[in-house]
């Protein structure tokens, strides 16, 4: 049976796919192997395509509410930001988590030496002692050097279970270790465990060395959490970019990625990814993703 949130996402993929055609038809794109000099019709038509490409953003905001339909209630969200994440487009989300009848626990700020490669040897020190202090069944020991760290980053942050939950000893240890080594500052006070973790991706390139640490806290990560999406720009996404490069990766089969996060659009189609994901199902969603524009369902 076809219910009126399944009618009402529809229609937003729907528009978001002719926003995405028209940009690519009358914005940026359509004006490569033209004079610089454009004729007035011409920039009328340019104007009319940014206008109609922001139609998106103003449906999906406007039937945000409707299609999460509280659907998160008692069910929080974790925002790890990766260097160089936008503090709008993780304001953005943080509200759209809200609207779902969600709540952030808190914002968790990756340092840039944690996905460095010079400092391999800090974060492999770091997570076998804290993986010998923790006790067995807590993560695995024996991961390599970045899925281990990403699975001590589930324990400071996130929980496999359905709800919120209290922060641990071990939780405690790990924030508190993560932060004395300048890899990632935690929020202050006993936040919550919450079951979901969304990735803001940051300005980092795709070189080899980024997405082997990247596939590996990523992998890691979902692997002590209920679930986790990964949130990147619309630049991202293209050939070249971070995310289109993580979608390419093994992580991409144990996450959820979204592009398109720097705009209201994206931001509501990663929350819509959230309730996937805790629902046990993934994919690739916005205006490059292989599974479409947003996750019906």
């Amino acid at each position: 049976m076809i219910t009126y949130r399944h009618h009402v996402v529809s229609l937003v993929a729907v528009f978001l796919a002719l926003a995405v055609g028209v940009v690519l038809g009358g914005g940026p794109l359509s004006e490569l192997g033209r004079d610089d000099a454009q004729p007035a019709p011409a920039r009328a038509v340019t104007q009319q395509a940014r206008l109609a490409a922001g139609y998106g953003d103003t449906f999906a905001t406007a039937a945000a509410e409707q299609l999460y339909d509280g659907r998160l209630a008692d069910r929080p969200v974790a925002l790890l930001a990766m260097p160089g994440a936008d503090d709008s487009t993780v304001a953005g989300l943080t509200e759209q988590v809200e609207l779902a009848g969600g709540a952030v626990t808190g914002r968790y700020d990756v340092q840039p030496a944690l996905l460095a490669a010079s400092e391999k040897a800090l974060v492999d020190t770091l997570g076998s002692q804290l993986a010998a202090d923790l006790g067995a069944g807590v993560v695995d020991a024996d991961a390599s050097t970045y899925a281990r760290m990403g699975q001590l980053l589930g324990v400071a942050l996130a929980t496999t279970g359905e709800q919120a939950s209290a922060p641990t000893d071990e939780t405690r240890t790990v924030r508190q270790s993560l932060a004395a080594a300048e890899l990632v500052v935690s929020p202050e006070g006993e936040t919550p465990r919450a079951p979901a973790v969304v990735v803001v991706l940051g300005d980092s390139g795709p070189t080899p060395a980024t997405l082997a640490v990247l596939d590996g806290l990523l992998s890691g990560a979902a692997e002590t959490s209920r679930g986790v999406v990964v949130a990147g720009t619309t630049a991202a996404a293209r050939a070249g970019g971070l995310l289109a490069a993580l979608r390419r990766e093994p992580v991409a089969d144990v996450v959820t990625t979204v592009d398109g996060a720097e705009n209201a659009l994206g931001q509501v189609t990663t929350v819509l990814g959230v309730l996937r994901r805790l629902a046990g199902e993934g994919g690739e969603f916005g205006a490059s993703g292989a599974d479409g524009a947003v996750p019906l369902g």
